[in-house]
């Protein structure tokens, strides 16, 4: 007879392959980041909504105005640092990307004495250097290929968005899984719009004949809405340690997927980065078990 977990955590990876394939699908969309991000939370939001809608689930956000606080926040931070993100597949390619977005976490487990008073132990601190080194060798490996450093910078920025969001995540009390998530994909998806108005004017794809909206609709329906679908149902059918481990097949199957669909170089530095960066994360994660909370769990895909 199969561990009752079995079906959730199978559900569970698969969600995270389709999320590891999200800078795929952007390579075959040519439209401007900004624009890509929007269609991508639009499409997400209302996938889900129309998943609340049949599932005949109210929402209770009204009830909890401190958790619509954090996200607020959490939204904003979502909506800019995957626009950062995606402006970086494009610069530097999908996954020196990845792996740069992927130190957020860590960054969150660093700050978390002073945020949430939480201890540092010494593997932790161990795990979060591994970490800056994978990271480090990656940037390097960047810089040695000629690779923009604006590519490089907005990796970097996307990882301390996303350290912003899971802190404001960290607020969430009483709302959560896909409520949360549908939430924090409109606020961001306004975001993305108004900063676009106030940087570009009011925009539409200039040839929309010739826009890939089939991977316009994958990424939207499909990477955000079925993924985040898939995804936070299992997270409490699940051991927390599982959660956090598997969390980071998303960045691995990034890579992998990068270099054989893309033909992205993988040179034997970068090799060393993501087994660090991976590696380091996964440590830290483990060495945080007791806490009985994933940063993976507080993060949308």
């Amino acid at each position: 007879m199969r561990d009752a977990t079995f079906k959730p955590t199978v559900l569970y990876l698969i969600a995270l392959i389709i999320c590891g394939s999200n800078g795929i699908v952007a390579s075959f969309i040519n439209l401007p980041s900004y624009q890509i991000v929007f269609f991508r939370m639009l499409l997400g939001t209302l996938f889900l909504l129309v998943v609340k809608l049949v599932q005949k689930e109210a929402f209770t956000i009204q009830n909890y105005p401190k958790d619509f606080q954090a996200l607020v926040g959490s939204g904003i931070a979502l909506g800019l640092q995957w626009t950062f993100l995606f402006e970086a597949y494009h610069l530097v390619g999908v996954g020196i990307a990845t792996l740069e977005y992927y130190c957020g976490p860590v960054i969150v487990m660093a700050l978390s004495p002073l945020l949430f008073g939480e201890k540092l132990t010494a593997k932790k601190i161990l795990g979060f250097l591994i970490v800056v080194i994978g990271a480090a060798l990656i940037i390097g490996y960047g810089v040695g290929l000629n690779l923009s450093p604006l590519g490089l910078l907005l990796g970097a920025l996307s990882a301390v968005l996303y350290a912003v969001m899971v802190i404001c995540n960290r607020q969430l009390k009483d709302v959560s899984g896909i409520e949360g998530t549908s939430i924090q994909l409109g606020i961001g998806c306004a975001i993305v719009a108004l900063v676009t108005v106030v940087f570009h004017g009011i925009e539409l794809p200039a040839d929309p004949a010739s826009v890939n909206w089939l991977a316009v609709l994958t990424i939207g329906l499909f990477n955000t809405g079925l993924g985040s679908f898939l995804y936070f149902p299992q997270l409490t059918k699940i051991p927390v340690q599982r959660v956090a481990v598997f969390g980071y097949l998303e960045p691995l199957s990034a890579v992998i997927f990068s270099a054989l669909i893309l033909g992205e170089p993988f040179g034997l530095l970068k090799i060393i980065g993501t087994a660090c960066i991976i590696g380091g994360a996964i440590f830290a994660e483990l060495s945080g078990s007791s806490s009985n909370k994933s940063e993976a769990i507080e993060t949308p895909l």
